[in-house]
C-alpha cells in the first residue's frame, strides 16, 4: 500500500472484517488538518482486496480537497464495503461496519455513496453517532444527492459562462453518463433550462425511462464521452477522462457528478493544453457533503445549506477565471486554492505537501 502512487501521505488506513456477516471494508482517513475527516461509505463490487483499497486512498483524498474548497472545517476520509450491493449491505454486516467506525471515536464520520441508501445510514445510526445523512432525528439532512446536483447544476452554468459568456443552456447539447440518483436529477434540471440531453448508463430501463420522460437520446456508454456534444457530464464513476478523450473528443466543456474523474493526474493539463474546459469534479460535486456537514455538526439549517451549496457556482467562476488568466490547468488552481486553506492549519497542513 505505501508503494502504490495512490498513497498520499494518509494518516490512517483501517482493514475491517467480520466472519460472522461475511464483511470487508476498508476506511481511509486522508487528512484531519481541518476537522474529523467526513466522506462518503460505498459499496462496490471490486476486481480485488487492493483494487477498493486503492479506490478508498484516491476518494479520501478527493473528499480532503473538496472538504477544504468547500470551506468546510472537516478534513478528508471515504470508506469502501467489498462485495455486490446487492448482498453486502445486509444488517448483520451493516452493524458490525457502524462498530468499527465507532472505535475511531469520531475520527472518521461516514455518509451515503455509491451502493448505499438513507435507510442502511439510519441503521449504522442506532450503532453509532459518526454517521450523518439520517432521515430522523432532530439535525437530520437525509438523502444528499438534490444538493449535490444543484451544486453541479450551478458549477456547470459558470463554466458555460466562462466558455461562451452566457449560462443559457437552450439548445445546448449536454451529455450525461451515469443516471444514479445525482445524474437523474441533474438530468431534469438540465432539462429544464432547455438543453438537449444526451444520456448514458449501464442500466438500460433508466435510458429508456430518460428518453421517455426528459426527451433524451440515448447513446452507448462507450460511446457518450467521444459524442458530439457541447458539454460532458460525467456523473457515474471516476477515471473517464483519460488523455485520449484529452486529444480527440468533440466536446469543449467537462462538469460532472463523478469522483474521481482524471484517469491520471496528467489529463489536467492535456484537457487544457487541448482547450477543453474541466470543472473539478471535487469543487463541482460538493453539495451533498454540504448537507451532510450541516448534519454532523448537530444545527441542520436548510436555507444556510442553500445558500452554501449557491457558493459552488461562485468558486467555479473563480477557479476558472484564475486558470485563464495565468494559463494554467484548472486542476491545479483548484488544488492550490485548497492547499492554502489547509496549510493555514498549520504543522498538519504542512504534512500534506511534504514530497
Amino acid at each position: 500500500m505505501f508503494d502504490t502512487v495512490d498513497f498520499d501521505n494518509h494518516e490512517e488506513v483501517v482493514s475491517v472484517s467480520c466472519t460472522r456477516s461475511g464483511l470487508r471494508a476498508v476506511i481511509a482517513i486522508h487528512s484531519t488538518a481541518l476537522g474529523p475527516a467526513l466522506g462518503g461509505i460505498r459499496c462496490w463490487s471490486y476486481d480485488s482486496g487492493m483494487e477498493a483499497i486503492r479506490d478508498a486512498l484516491r476518494l479520501s483524498r478527493g473528499m480532503t480537497f473538496k472538504n477544504a474548497l468547500a470551506g468546510l472545517d472537516l478534513g478528508g476520509g471515504k470508506s469502501v464495503i467489498l462485495g455486490d450491493p446487492k448482498t453486502a449491505r445486509s444488517p448483520e454486516a451493516l452493524r458490525a461496519f457502524a462498530q468499527a467506525i465507532d472505535r475511531l471515536d469520531g475520527r472518521y464520520v461516514g455518509a451515503e455513496d455509491v451502493g448505499m441508501t438513507v435507510a442502511d445510514i439510519d441503521m449504522m445510526r442506532d450503532v453509532t453517532p459518526h454517521v450523518a445523512g439520517t432521515s430522523w432525528g432532530a439535525s437530520a439532512s437525509g438523502d444528499p444527492s438534490p444538493h449535490t446536483a444543484e451544486g453541479v447544476f450551478l458549477g456547470l452554468k459558470a463554466t458555460v459562462r466562462a466558455a461562451t459568456g452566457s449560462d443559457d443552456l437552450t439548445d445546448a447539447r449536454i451529455g450525461v453518463m451515469g443516471l444514479g440518483s445525482v445524474g437523474w436529477k441533474l438530468a431534469g434540471m438540465l432539462r429544464d433550462a432547455g438543453a438537449s440531453l444526451l444520456v448514458a448508463d449501464i442500466n438500460v430501463p433508466r435510458t429508456v425511462r430518460a428518453a421517455a420522460h426528459l426527451g433524451a437520446e440515448i447513446v452507448d456508454p462507450l460511446r457518450l464521452p467521444f459524442a458530439e456534444m457541447d458539454v460532458f457530464a460525467p456523473c457515474a464513476l471516476g477515471g473517464v477522462l483519460t488523455r485520449d478523450f484529452a486529444e480527440s473528443a468533440p466536446v469543449r466543456m467537462i462538469c460532472g457528478a463523478a469522483n474521481n474523474q482524471l484517469a491520471t493526474p496528467d489529463v489536467d493539463a492535456a484537457l487544457w493544453d487541448a482547450g477543453k474546459l474541466y470543472a473539478p469534479d471535487y469543487l463541482v460535486n460538493a453539495g451533498g457533503v454540504i448537507n451532510v456537514a450541516a448534519e454532523a455538526g448537530g444545527e441542520y439549517d436548510a436555507y444556510r445549506v442553500s445558500m452554501k451549496v449557491r457558493e459552488i457556482g461562485e468558486t467555479t467562476a473563480q477557479v476558472l477565471a484564475t486558470a485563464r488568466s495565468e494559463d494554467r490547468p484548472t486542476g491545479a488552481v483548484a488544488d492550490a486554492l485548497a492547499l492554502a486553506r489547509i496549510t493555514a492549519a498549520g504543522e498538519e497542513g504542512e504534512r500534506l505537501l511534504a514530497p
